[in-house]
């Protein structure tokens, strides 16, 4: 049910709350806001808060544009546990009166107008992986418990324990501010861990998670460390992923479910037509849910030190199996493994629910699920078997997402007819030249006598 602004007053009133950020994310899903006194919300309802567009990051304007102006949704507001008095509301961005179609909330806003025009609702869980951290004198990062050293240290309940004030403050917070958090472990790698919390709805569930890693960087750097969730800080560990569970919902019945599924995950017709969605797109898509140079090092490279890499290296999908691209761990949900942390939850959504309708209008099958484990399957068995390989980097994903038609069509255009593509694509490509032209210490290592 939505709320009203004067149930949002009453709220905030009710709590204690002195100021308000007024906050939205950019292309690369940094957290931007303004400052806004209690005193100032009837203003800030009214007018919203102005920002330069340019200065903010990529949003699609330059400096001659006129201000960006975030319009709060009064249905996000959320305490900030850790700071008393202190709220955020997650805005939407308007520009000279008009909803900006650069904007990636409102982006995955539009996109979920489709859904509800099918009477239907999109359901999403997020697991987020991060590191805790510390700088070394030199710039360079070490794990942030120097205890932290065991080989195999998944579950490791040692580790967890010298973290427990960290995690059970991030979890007590979760559980305050009604997100259902459920389990928090020692993840894979050396100061690598996972916090779950329940499902909801798409635009919900994003909106959280952006809180989720601002108060979990908010926590650490406070306790003088620092969170990351990069897709892979450290070239030796498994990297951060960001898996998310997928599923549609008619009122309270799930319409992924089937217990009479004659290839027997419990899955229905839809949620297998969902899945050839996400498959067919998979490589264009990459480009959004894996969305930096960084992004690539995760995909597709052998088992780091510890236990495997995790992250999928062909399109593909399967059933309890781990390493598929698609997993389907219960016959009520996708599982798509493809997707980091480094990936803006408005923009990964938009992508992932584009390619499932697309495989629901178009009555796309994705085949048998495929029981193998890939991680051992050599690249030319796989190719002989049909199954697609992911790009090698953001530039062959930006080059595969520039022809998809299909996602180019949901993630829309501005006024002037200019494709929100093609404004992403030229930002990705150019992080990616900024990378290239770097001079590591990898090859001066390799070739600086070498010839």
């Amino acid at each position: 049910m939505a709320v009203s602004r004067e149930q949002l007053k009453r709220q905030a009133e009710a709590d204690g709350i002195e100021f308000f950020f007024a906050m939205f994310v950019d292309m690369h899903g940094k957290p931007c806001a303004k400052l806004i006194p209690a005193a100032s919300f009837d203003l800030m309802m009214d007018g919203g808060a102005g920002f330069a567009g340019f200065a903010a990051g990529p949003m699609g304007q330059t400096p001659m544009d006129p201000d960006l102006i975030a319009v709060p949704d009064p249905n996000s507001y959320t305490k900030v546990p850790w700071l008393p008095g202190m709220a955020v509301i997650q805005c939407d961005i308007a520009v000279e009166d008009e909803l900006w179609p650069f904007a990636p909330r409102v982006i995955l806003r539009n996109l979920l107008k489709d859904v509800e025009a099918r009477g239907l609702t999109y359901n999403v869980g997020f697991e987020p992986e991060y590191f805790l951290v510390r700088r070394n004198e030199n710039g360079s990062i070490r794990i942030a418990d120097p205890l932290d050293t065991a080989e195999a240290p998944c579950y490791d309940v040692k580790a967890l324990t010298r973290m427990l004030p960290h995690l059970t403050e991030v979890s007590r917070y979760c559980n305050e501010l009604g997100y259902t958090n459920y389990a928090n472990d020692h993840e894979d790698a050396n100061g690598q861990f996972e916090q779950n919390f329940k499902y909801a709805d798409a635009l919900t569930s994003c909106d959280r998670l952006i809180f989720f890693r601002y108060m979990v960087h908010a926590i650490a750097q406070r306790d003088g460390m620092l969170a990351t969730f990069m897709p892979k800080p450290f070239h030796t560990l498994t990297g951060n992923g960001l898996h998310v569970h997928s599923s549609m919902w008619r009122g309270d019945e799930a319409l992924f479910t089937d217990d009479n599924d004659p290839r027997g995950l419990g899955i229905s017709k839809m949620a297998y037509q969902f899945a050839a969605g996400i498959l067919t797109h998979a490589k264009a898509a990459s480009a959004i849910t894996c969305p930096t140079v960084n992004s690539y090092k995760r995909i597709g490279v052998g088992a780091p030190t510890s236990g495997a890499t995790w992250a999928p290296s062909y399109a593909s999908y399967g059933g309890n199996n781990r390493t598929q691209m698609l997993r389907i761990p219960e016959g009520n949900r996708i599982e798509h493994r493809m997707v980091d942390g480094s990936a803006n939850p408005y923009l990964a959504l938009t992508a992932i629910l584009a390619s499932g309708l697309d495989g629901i209008d178009r009555d796309l099958d994705p085949g048998e699920p495929n029981t193998e484990n890939l991680h051992k399957l050599a690249p030319e068995a796989a190719a002989a078997r049909g199954f697609v390989s992911m790009p090698p980097t953001l530039l062959h994903a930006t080059e595969a997402l520039e022809g998809d038609a299909v996602l180019r069509k949901a993630f829309g255009k501005d006024a002037s007819g200019r494709d929100y593509l093609d404004y992403y694509i030229s930002v990705k490509r150019n992080e990616f030249g900024a990378w290239h032209s770097r001079v590591s210490d990898w090859e001066v290592d390799r070739y600086l006598t070498l010839f």
